[in-house]
């Protein structure tokens, strides 16, 4: 498990900043403490060195003590140590106590460590069983012994663990309040970044994929010369470079739609005529020959769907030109009845289902245009599938929304096409049959249409089973409350 550490910048540079003071408060204190103790126990070496072996020397008395040969203490410390050696074998050991002596027992450690000392009158840290630790030297005597002098260390120790105490607790403190203090300060700081992150958050829920964009105010930037300036001075710039590229990409898209709408406004009165005179020709009642009569046709035919497509594309501009749509009453149960109706009217070599509700659904919406979404839809059912497809066309009222489904049980889509199948000018034939031709404009349209209305076009698609879903608002009554289905009862049908 990795550590926690802080992700923001902000918690980032609070935590270096009081990692960094707690090290050197760490360095400083260790610095002190070893000073200290090295400076106590330096003290120490010179009070034993100033002793001179003087209390080790009185030791020197015979077993049973009177007046005149007791050790001497007087001028010695509380708890000053004295011991003789004599063949590195401790004869007498004993330990001032208010200013008398007191015999200290020794164990086999601690004859090994009095044993072992270096005569050299330099201080030497031992520890005594029945005295603790101790600052001791060790002298030569008259007599061949050893003399042994000793200061506990009591003292020091318990003073360098008060200077530990207190910085330990200042210390704690100073890094308590540098954590909150370093924290409020870095995040005034950081003030204009947080301005410089809100921006840029704004830009990327801008949808930027079409249509005109209303780019955000530029960040407010203090000092150019601080870091955070230098980047909301370089957010600024790239907002302007974005916005020029999308005002002249909204320009051009504007350019292209009013070329569309003009181009197909114009194309609609050559393209009937070239129909009227293709149908003149073809009443002639004189003797036309069979080459000519099927040119003819040819003609009509392709003026016909030339025609389509200039009105398709005419009602693609409008639509992207925000132009309104009627918003009517409009019986969804009825259109579906009707464009089923032309659907097997058109393909009567396939098998038309209708899965309707027996309460009749209504939208408010464009009439014909609505007409125009689910005729598309059949019709693409119709082209793109073979003969003996069932198509079933299902419409299923919700509390908001109001569903029509044109599911089909032909070879479906291909994987690569359905994201792009409601494009413009896209066509399904690799994955499909193709009875007959078509612009490429069809789904297109439903999909303009649909979102026009404020609602959603989506697919789903397998092999054996193609379903194209249209949701629309459901139609608010003038009450305020919402219609809703009266019945969920619903009825099959094959016309």
């Amino acid at each position: 498990m990795r550590p926690p550490f802080p992700r923001s910048l902000r918690g980032q540079l609070t935590a270096g900043l009081v990692a960094l003071l707690a090290l050197a408060c760490l360095a400083v204190g260790v610095t002190t403490v070893f000073a200290l103790e090295g400076f106590l126990v330096g003290r120490l070496d010179q009070q034993l060195s100033a002793s001179a072996g003087r209390f080790a020397a009185s030791l020197e008395h015979e077993a049973r003590p009177d007046a005149d040969n007791r050790p001497d203490t007087r001028g010695q410390a509380d708890g000053t140590f004295g011991a003789r050696l004599l063949h590195g074998t401790p004869t007498q050991a004993a330990v001032v106590r208010q200013a008398t002596d007191a015999t200290v027992p020794l164990d086999a450690r601690d004859l090994r460590s009095l044993a072992g000392l270096p005569t050299d009158g330099t201080g030497h840290g031992v520890r005594l069983s029945a005295l603790g630790a101790y600052r001791v030297n060790a002298v030569r005597g008259d007599d061949g012994d050893v003399l042994v002098t000793g200061l506990p260390l009591h003292p020091v120790e318990e003073t360098v663990h008060r200077l530990e105490a207190v910085e330990a607790g200042v210390f704690g403190a100073a890094l308590l309040v540098t954590g909150v203090v370093g924290a409020l300060w870095v995040r005034l700081s950081l003030r204009p970044l947080r301005r410089v992150t809100a921006t840029a958050a704004g830009v990327a829920e801008l949808p930027l994929a079409s249509g005109e964009v209303a780019m955000p105010a530029p960040v407010p930037v203090a000092d150019p010369r601080t870091e955070v300036g230098q980047v909301g001075t370089a957010l600024n710039r790239m907002l302007g470079h974005v916005g020029n590229a999308l005002e002249r990409r909204q320009a051009g898209e504007e350019r292209l739609r009013q070329f569309a709408a003009d181009a197909s406004h114009e194309l609609r009165t050559p393209v009937a005529n070239v129909r009227g005179h293709a149908e003149l020709a073809l009443r002639h009642r004189g003797p036309v020959p069979g080459e000519v009569r099927h040119s003819l046709e040819r003609i009509n035919a392709e003026s016909e769907r030339l025609s389509r497509l200039v009105d398709d594309l005419l009602l693609l501009a409008r639509i992207d030109a925000g132009r309104a749509l009627e918003r009517t009453p409009v019986d969804l149960t009825r259109l579906v009845l009707d464009a089923t109706d032309d659907a097997r009217a058109a393909g009567p070599d396939h098998r038309w289902l209708l899965d309707l509700p027996e309460t009749p659904v209504t939208v408010t919406g464009d009439e014909h245009r609505l007409h125009q979404v689910i005729g598309n839809l059949l019709a693409n059912a119709r082209t793109h599938t073979p003969a003996g497809t069932a198509v079933t066309v299902r419409l299923r009222p919700a509390a908001r929304t109001v569903r029509l489904t044109v599911a089909d049980d032909g070879p479906g889509i291909p994987e690569e096409l359905r994201p792009e199948i409601f494009g413009r000018f896209v066509r399904a034939d690799h994955g499909r049959s193709r009875a007959a031709g078509g612009t490429g404009l069809g789904l297109a349209i439903v999909h303009a249409v649909v979102t026009a209305h404020g609602g959603t076009a989506g697919l789903t698609s397998r092999p054996g089973h193609t379903a194209f879903t249209v949701g629309l608002p459901m139609r608010r009554p003038a009450g305020g409350t919402q219609e809703g289905p009266a019945d969920d009862r619903t009825s099959r049908s094959d016309p």
